[in-house]
């Protein structure tokens, strides 16, 4: 008996080769074909055509964002421009229309009553927990400011007096009239290709007069805040009141096989905030800052503003693709390869579901020993030449096919 190493062993160093197997069956042909079709359409229609495997792909966009804002809206009894309601003023590609805002003048730095209802006290122990708080307008001194016999508030060391952030002001609705004009410049540094987000051959007349519109205009570089709205689908006294944050993408996809021309950019809009709108806080957008001045003797003060505002966020995103040889081989290769998938299904239907799956298997796989491969070029007494008996030729694959009696003893 062969011990199990000696077993392995003899597995180990063994070679497989391939041997054609010719089925005449319609059932296997069929699916075999259909198969073959199916990986075909897949690499012409979505590999070459939709995804374009055969260009070399620039996704290192660099891009330069600048923007501008026009319009006159009303707020709280003033009129407001652009450098009211717009921060940063730069016009970067991150900026903010302020649609309500909330004042406090002439805070000097001292002492004073905190303005929340959270910090109404009765004494002094009232006002102690709260000490290490960050929620206040200043930083709590542990001191219950009362006047009479009414509730007291807890006393602040800031600026006085504290903001009241709970009074009631109608947003600037007016923003729904504002136009933001977007000048985008990309490049492609892979292929050196530069292009600007709207023709060169639009004159300023054209410019001032024309209003993207995603069919009627895609490429002017002006866009109605209305308009914006009504793509995202939100309400503007919510957004203007609350605040949020809008999303402007500007995206660019490029074939440089066809005319530099034909490389544009596509807008789209979407509310960035949106996983936010309904939650109980944190919802919207503000922020705050201070203008500051000085009294005739050196004083230092300030006007406090806090301001709820749309934030507009212009993304510019893209890539670019132009016909190389070295995708096309690789993927033309993986094409062809791929297409033995046929064979690899048909031959799991062969070997397991269908009839004759016996007569299958003894015609696909064979084993050749040695002594058999010996056996069959030994000369036989009548011929050099001929071969023995019991070789039979196989019909199937035009190999031979050993006999029992060839088999080593």
């Amino acid at each position: 008996m062969p011990s199990a190493v000696g077993v392995w062993v003899a597995d180990f160093f063994t070679y497989e080769t391939t041997k054609s197997v010719v089925v005449k069956s319609w059932s296997v042909g069929i699916i075999n074909r259909i198969v073959q079709g199916f990986i075909i359409a897949y690499f012409v229609g979505w590999v070459f055509i939709h995804e374009k495997a055969y260009q070399t792909t620039d996704t290192g966009i660099e891009s330069s964002v600048m923007t501008k804002v026009k319009g006159f809206g009303f707020h709280n009894g003033r009129i407001m421009d652009v450098a009211d309601y717009v921060l940063p003023p730069q016009g970067a590609g991150v900026f903010c229309i302020m649609t309500r805002l909330i004042i406090t003048e002439n805070q000097f730095r001292g002492r004073c009553q905190e303005s929340q209802g959270r910090y109404e006290c009765h004494t002094d122990a009232n006002c102690t927990k709260h000490l290490d708080s960050i929620l206040t307008n200043g930083k709590i001194t542990g001191t219950c400011l009362r006047y009479g016999e009414e509730l007291g508030k807890c006393e602040i060391e800031g600026w006085c007096p504290a903001e009241d952030d709970s009074v009631t002001l109608t947003p600037m609705i007016d923003v729904l009239n504002f136009t933001i004009f977007i000048k985008n410049s990309i490049r492609f540094p892979l292929f050196d290709v530069t292009r600007g987000n709207f023709p060169s051959t639009m004159t300023s007349n054209e410019i001032k007069r024309c209003l993207y519109h995603p069919e009627k205009n895609p490429y002017c570089p002006i866009f109605s805040i209305r308009d914006i709205f009504t793509y995202t689908k939100q309400n503007v006294t919510t957004l203007a009141e609350k605040g949020g944050e809008i999303g402007i993408n500007i995206e660019w996809k490029c074939n440089l096989d066809l005319d530099i021309e034909q490389c544009k950019p596509r807008y789209s809009f979407t509310r960035l905030d949106a996983p936010f709108a309904k939650n109980a806080v944190s919802k919207g957008y503000n922020f705050r800052f201070a203008k500051y001045f000085k009294t005739d003797n050196g004083t230092e003060y300030r006007t406090l503003h806090k301001a709820f505002a749309i934030r507009f966020d212009v993304m510019v995103t893209g890539n670019a693709g132009k016909f190389d040889m070295v995708p096309t081989l690789i993927n033309l290769v993986a094409a062809f390869t791929s297409i033995g998938l046929g064979t690899v299904l048909c031959d799991l239907i062969l070997l397991n579901f269908l009839k004759g799956a016996d007569q299958y298997k003894a015609k696909k796989f064979e084993e050749v020993s040695d002594a058999q491969i010996a056996a069959s070029l030994a000369p036989s007494p009548e011929s050099q030449l001929s071969l023995k008996r019991d070789i039979k030729s196989s019909y199937d694959s035009g190999a031979l096919s050993l006999a029992a009696s060839d088999q080593a003893v």
